[in-house]
Parts: structure tokens; sequence; C-alpha cells
């Protein structure tokens, strides 16, 4: 769990730098891939870190004020749960600037967006046809990028993620 986590890291922190870290997270309260990739390649912290999980809902529209849930995880951290509507566009940055009416100031040159990556490998003799693992590989590589989907800024994602053998 995210809180858990974060509070062992704090215990010996790593060097902090400048800007703000997005992690986007599937599950509101899980430790993203990313952050550990991060922490263990590159072993610093953002001077800010914003935890994201977006939602998608069954009514058409979900309005800017109830856009944000925010909760403050300490050691300027903040999980953060976007709301969307299957009418709204789903678009991170701008629905991110709504911190800023809670005290978490964002600079938008100076914010990365860390994403997630793991690459699927077939491999032979593992139990499943090879033409099944290699569909698969292919369909995981070819699936539309989330980041364009959630209007996230090209030039400031980080991807970061692993190998994963089938």
């Amino acid at each position: 769990e995210l809180p858990v986590f974060l509070e062992a890291v704090f215990i010996n922190p790593p060097t902090r730098v400048a800007g703000t870290a997005v992690f986007l997270s599937s599950e509101k309260g899980s430790t993203p891939n990313a952050l550990l990739h991060n922490l263990k390649h590159n072993k610093v912290l953002h001077e800010q870190n914003i935890f994201v999980t977006v939602r998608h809902h069954e009514v058409p529209w979900i309005g800017f004020d109830k856009r944000c849930e925010v909760e403050a995880l300490g050691h300027h951290c903040w999980q953060v749960v976007l709301h969307f509507g299957f009418k709204n566009e789903p678009d991170v940055p701008e629905a991110l600037e709504l911190l800023k009416k809670r005290g978490v100031q964002l600079e938008e040159m100076e914010t990365s967006y860390f994403l997630s990556r793991d690459i699927i490998i077939p491999t032979i003799g593992s139990g499943m046809a090879l033409w099944r693992e290699k569909l698969f590989a292919s369909m995981h590589r070819n699936a539309a990028a989330a980041a364009d989907f959630l209007h996230l800024p090209a030039n400031r994602i980080v991807e970061l993620g692993s190998k994963v053998e089938l």
C-alpha cells in the first residue's frame, strides 16, 4: 500500500530533486511500478509527488467541482483521484490545475508524468502455445497509448518499466 511504502521511504529519504512528479496508477493506494523503478535506478524523489488514479463513470458529465479528490500523504506527496463522465474529455493536466486551489503548487513546465510500461516477451516452452504468446505480446504493444488518451504532454512523459516473460 502506498502510504506504508512512503512511510518506509522517508525513514531514510533519497535525494529530492526540483519539480513535480505525477505517477499514474490504475488503483488508488497502490504503489506505482514507475515510482519503484525511479527510486531503484535514479535514486531520487521529486520535491512534490502526485499519485493519480483516473476514474471513468457511467454518467455523461462530471463538473469541475466534483472532478478532483485530494488526500495529503505528507512530505509533499498527494493521492489524487480524477473523475470523468463518459462525455468529458479526460484531460489530466487540465484537471490537475484544480489542485492549485487546494494548496498544491504546480508549475506546468516543471511537472513530469511517470508511466509504468511493461514489455511482454514470448518464451518457448512455457506452457502456452507460442502463437498465442506472440499474439498477446503484439496486442499489448499495440494498445492505445494511455498518454494520448489522457492528454499528457509528450515532451514531459517518462516511461519506466521492465520485461515480463510469458
